[in-house]
């Protein structure tokens, strides 16, 4: 069946009019003539049966319709440049991968780990973009995504399968200074004495230092007080910089540990309600997506 798509060329004209509302700069960046692109326009406009711009005393302007479809234009033009520009790169070999990943696994726990990716294949590139929040695959260019949440969550995102990759369990961390400082042992305190030190806490997550001290039969009345950070990025600096402890997931703070930047402070751990899943669509498995979810669901620890 024959598709409905206009000629790029005229996309291409509309995009660079829409982006300057202007025919002659259009013009000038496609190093064609003004007259050109007006054509090019009118053409489009014909094709749609809709009016993209309206003549001014100084132009052109987008109409409402013109300014919702360059939007929708400029991003797909650009995912297809991207696209061409990885397969010229590539020359026919291997594959491009667009993540969706939340930050802070991305940043401290994948991106570490992808100079081992690029050994393993190196025909593989992987594009990372942030999401948080499930999504349908078929309205954006994802291939795969990597979220946090919990298994009800996972189970309630359609049209996907999801793999386990690791666990949230956190343990409490701060900074050997802050124990030095209140001539605590940094080898490991009791939980009782964690009461009386400044707690981190995280503002997505209001009850986690509740649930650790109820774990150890606890009830400090302070368990909810202490300065609020949204991500645990933010928690793993502020607790770096001697402001307290905090609950975090080892996983991603594995430099700080390794630096004695921060110590764990005790070794009791909460087990976290999260897991960290690979996200695929339930119907696309193709050769470039087999390759990485092989290779990451190895860096996770799970065997073949």
């Amino acid at each position: 069946m024959r598709r409905k798509i206009p000629s790029t060329q005229a996309l291409a004209c509309f995009e660079a009019a829409a982006r300057h509302e202007s025919y002659t700069r259009a013009a000038q960046e496609l190093a064609l003539t003004q007259s050109a692109v007006s054509r090019q326009i009118t053409a489009l406009e014909e094709y749609l049966g809709v009016a993209l711009f309206r003549r001014t005393r100084h132009g052109v302007a987008l109409t409402p319709s013109g300014a919702n479809y360059s939007r929708q234009v400029a991003r797909r033009l650009q995912g297809l440049e991207r696209d061409t520009l990885d397969v010229m790169a590539r020359q026919g070999q291997g594959g491009a991968l667009l993540l969706a990943a939340v930050p802070t696994f991305a940043t401290r726990w994948l991106i570490p780990r992808l100079p081992q990716l690029a050994q393993q294949h190196p025909e593989l590139t992987v594009h990372i973009e942030t999401r948080t929040r499930p999504f349908l695959f078929a309205d954006t260019e994802f291939d795969a995504a990597l979220y946090a949440g919990t298994p009800e969550q996972v189970a309630n995102w359609p049209g996907v399968r999801a793999q386990r990759l690791l666990t949230e369990d956190v343990v409490a961390v701060c900074s050997p200074a802050l124990l030095q400082a209140r001539g605590l042992s940094p080898s490991g305190l009791a939980p009782q004495d964690l009461v009386d030190l400044p707690l981190l806490q995280q503002s997505t997550r209001p009850y986690v230092w509740r649930q650790w001290f109820d774990s150890v039969g606890l009830a400090p009345p302070g368990a909810m007080e202490g300065p609020r950070y949204e991500l645990f990025s933010m928690l793993a600096v502020a607790a770096s910089h001697g402001l307290g402890v905090a609950l975090m997931p080892p996983l991603l703070i594995e430099a700080e540990l390794a630096r004695g930047e921060l110590v764990q402070a005790c070794p009791v751990s909460l087990q976290g309600e999260r897991a960290y899943y690979l996200v695929t669509p339930a119907q696309d498995d193709p050769p470039v997506l087999r390759a990485f979810s092989q290779w990451l669901l190895a860096a996770a620890g799970h065997p073949a």
